[in-house]
């Protein structure tokens, strides 16, 4: 028996709470030995604190060796700005998604987000889909640098790099707003690299680059000569690319064409969600966020508030990121037993949620999943 591991607890908002308790059925279920620690994070902390994510939980997560995290809302500036408790109120805090904030301050870099269409499962697309999408995590459109009100500098400076920025000049500065896409090369080889490396190890035959960089030249143009570069070192593993654009018609048309997609942060997000709803939407979409020494695993859906508590939703994609994280931790056969038990449960078709057509409930669903983890882990 290993020594006991250490996990963050990070249920969240909304039908995080739901998923993540059904979570922890199946886990409790292949006898993993570890310590859950909860960690408070999501929308109630910035309403009642003014941080969503909290300095203890951000010291939490330098303590432990892995992470499951749940769901979480997010709302608009104007909008979270009024549901501050009163005494929080007029002081300018500014609401940002604690996730994409672990996930810089912890450069969990690698998001990775496999996509399998299980056989019987009735929402696939089609029947043998198996695709891996790299999203690039902690830069691009979601580095942060964003101004709602610009600096008469910056526009000035703008208006003399560009000529379509000359019309700023007579605009005030709260007229309009600015989001920096930053992309370096380190960023850009470190998600390229990984996704050539997990190819190698597993068999993977092709790898596509997604970008827009006939457009955006300067910060895709980067990603995609930095991919070609790093593709060298990978002589086995074919690699082609494509527009986002035109991936998001491509991979509908034929997915088959498709095996490892890496893509930056924007791109990645986008094409993850699309090939999720290819195997059954976003109740089958799980997700990893990788780094040297910290690993953060968690479904790909939002905090659907609107069914918080009612334990309808779907907890397959939390449970999947549970296996996910066994994997990363070594535990490759309890692994194993609960992806041989959802694939089971989902082929038996007696046990659905409601997305799938079916009556079960969320703890309903993920005891069926728990009862074929026994089987599995037997034979």
């Amino acid at each position: 028996m290993c020594e006991k591991y250490r996990i963050a607890w990070l249920p969240g908002d909304g039908i995080g709470n739901d998923v993540m308790e059904a979570a922890k059925i199946v886990l409790d279920r292949v006898e993993l030995n570890a310590e859950y620690i909860h960690g408070d994070i999501g929308w109630e902390f910035w309403r009642r604190e003014g941080d969503a994510f909290p300095d203890r939980t951000v010291d939490l997560l330098k303590s432990v060796d892995a992470a499951m995290f749940g769901a979480i809302t997010s709302k608009p500036v104007k909008a979270a700005e009024k549901e501050l408790v009163p005494e929080l109120q007029g002081q300018g805090l500014v609401y940002r998604s604690p996730i994409v904030r672990m996930r810089q301050l912890f450069d969990l870099y690698i998001c990775l987000r496999p996509c399998k269409a299980y056989p019987k499962n009735p929402l696939n697309y089609k029947e043998g889909i198996d695709i891996v999408v790299f999203r690039e995590n902690t830069e691009d459109l979601y580095a942060g640098v964003e101004f709602n009100t610009v600096p008469d500098k910056l526009r000035d400076t703008l208006s003399e790099l560009s000529p379509p920025f000359k019309t700023f000049k007579g605009l005030k500065s709260d007229d309009y707003a600015i989001s920096c896409k930053i992309n370096t090369k380190k960023g850009s080889e470190r998600i390229v690299r990984a996704a050539f490396e997990f190819a190698r190890k597993f068999g993977r035959k092709k790898v596509t680059v997604i970008h827009k960089a006939n457009v955006v030249r300067a910060t895709d143009g980067l990603f995609f000569e930095t991919a070609k570069t790093v593709a060298k070192d990978f002589p086995g593993i074919t690699m082609d690319d494509a527009n986002i654009d035109a991936m998001t018609m491509w991979l509908l048309k034929n997915p088959f064409n498709y095996d490892v997609l890496v893509a930056p942060n924007l791109y990645g997000d986008i094409i993850s969600d699309l090939s999720a709803q290819m195997v059954g939407g976003l109740g089958f979409g799980c997700s990893a966020n990788i780094g040297e020494k910290l690993a953060v695993f968690e479904p790909s859906h939002g905090s659907a508030p609107k069914y918080a508590g009612q334990y309808k939703v779907n907890p397959i994609a939390t449970i999947l990121a549970a296996k996910m994280m066994l994997d990363w931790l070594g535990e490759n056969a309890r692994a194993k037993a609960i992806e041989d038990a959802v694939a089971s449960v989902i082929a038996e078709g007696k046990a659905r949620t409601y997305d799938m057509g079916g009556s079960s409930t969320t703890l309903e669903l993920a005891r069926a999943v728990a009862e074929k983890c026994t089987v599995a882990s037997k034979a």
